[in-house]
């Protein structure tokens, strides 16, 4: 099994070529999202949003994806992003015990999951007891010290499990 850590930068202190790059991510992968009061810089740099270009990237790709957060707040939050970051397209999703019972191709939850789905998208603080029946992992190492310093835990929790883990920063394409 894959594990793919996304690492997620202050863009406001990076150099030029990192905003470029997160163009160039998003048009690679026909990713675009609506302006909004939070900034191009501000969105670069929250590890939901790249959750969201992920989980955007999967469903384009047929897979489907079940977003594990840390409490009920997070998938709330998160089901707002996946509604407005994108201006020109839709990725078909809802909160877990929403929608049809086999459930929309994303699935956003704070409790395990309850149908069969190919990525998990971890956005919770630790590895979940469930993580082994999915065949591909993404995680995110946030720019925040703290959650940095969860990041690695979860990190090596991954390799103690026997994962492949890789890295790359989250606005190079999947």
């Amino acid at each position: 099994m894959q594990v793919f850590f996304n690492l997620v930068t202050d863009a406001s202190t990076d150099g030029a070529n990192d905003a470029d790059d997160a163009s160039d991510a998003k048009n690679t992968n026909a990713v675009t999202h609506t302006q909004s009061s939070v900034s191009e810089q501000q969105l670069q740099s929250n590890y939901l949003y790249w959750a969201c270009v992920k989980a955007a990237i999967c469903y384009r790709q047929n897979q489907r994806v079940f977003m594990f957060c840390d409490d009920q707040q997070m998938a709330h939050q998160l089901d707002e992003l996946l509604w407005s970051f994108e201006s020109d397209s839709f990725v078909p999703h809802n909160l877990s015990g929403e929608g049809l019972a086999s459930g929309s191709p994303v699935e956003i939850s704070w409790q395990a999951p309850t149908n069969n789905r190919n990525v998990l998208i971890n956005l919770s603080g630790e590895v979940p007891s469930f993580a082994s029946q999915f065949s591909q992992i993404i995680d995110f190492v946030p720019v925040d010290d703290e959650l940095k310093k969860l990041a690695r835990l979860r990190y090596r929790s991954y390799q103690q499990l026997g994962f492949t883990v890789n890295t790359a920063p989250a606005n190079k394409a999947a």
